[in-house]
């Protein structure tokens, strides 16, 4: 199953290799060894393509107390910092990575209602730079609801992701573990917890998107 935003790079992908095959194929009168190089090449970049935008479906377990994971990838960051955006108080930010071999679908660590949703172009820094979640192109939404309070969470683009795709906007109702967006090709999330939250996951942990339970309130 694949993501509905990869739907035209897939097609598009495809197409343009099986065009470039076909055509190398005729000109060289058959399958000679640089004809079958590309063609070995074409195959593992379509296969690359296609795990890119894979969308595997996640058992989410609907919790008030948990806060899960809302994408796949490791946890580089878990500090105490200052929130200047929305909350201009100190937060516990949990991090996660996400490489170019993750899923990049994006989901909402709790169910509430979405009380801020802004984008903010910028930069193109390393995803795992340490201004990457104030310099990058990122947006930032808040979901809030009466067990945790409102949670923050933020997509980073990273040197390779050109393109952030949020759905959520303000006043919007948010269930725990359904798509919120999606990155494309490797960035971070960010994940802005209240400084009470009991951590479930540690650095260099891998968490799966709509399943791990990274905090509980």
């Amino acid at each position: 199953m694949f993501h509905k935003e990869g739907f035209a790079i897939i097609r598009n992908t495809l197409t343009a290799l099986v065009a470039i095959n076909a055509a190398a194929w005729y000109f060289a009168g058959g399958f000679f060894w640089p004809v079958l190089l590309l063609m070995f090449a074409s195959a593992v970049f379509a296969i690359l393509v296609l795990q890119f935008f894979r969308n595997p479906k996640r058992n989410t377990l609907l919790n008030a107390n948990h806060i899960i994971a809302p994408a796949d990838g490791k946890v580089v960051v878990i500090e105490e910092v200052v929130e200047h955006e929305f909350f201009k108080d100190k937060r516990i930010q949990v991090s996660i990575f996400m490489s170019p071999l993750n899923v990049h679908v994006n989901r909402y660590p709790i169910t509430g209602e979405v009380k801020y949703a802004k984008y903010h172009p910028g930069k193109f820094l390393v995803a795992w730079h340490p201004k990457s979640s104030i310099e990058n192109e990122r947006t930032t939404i808040v979901v809030e609801n009466q067990t945790t309070g409102p949670i923050l969470f933020r997509q980073v683009a990273g040197a390779v992701a050109r393109r952030i795709i949020m759905y959520s906007k303000k006043g919007d109702q948010a269930t725990q573990g359904a798509d919120m967006g999606f990155i494309k090709f490797g960035s971070r999330i960010d994940i802005f917890l209240p400084l009470d939250a009991k951590l479930n996951t540690n650095i260099d942990d891998a968490v799966r998107g709509g399943e791990t339970v990274i905090a509980t309130c």
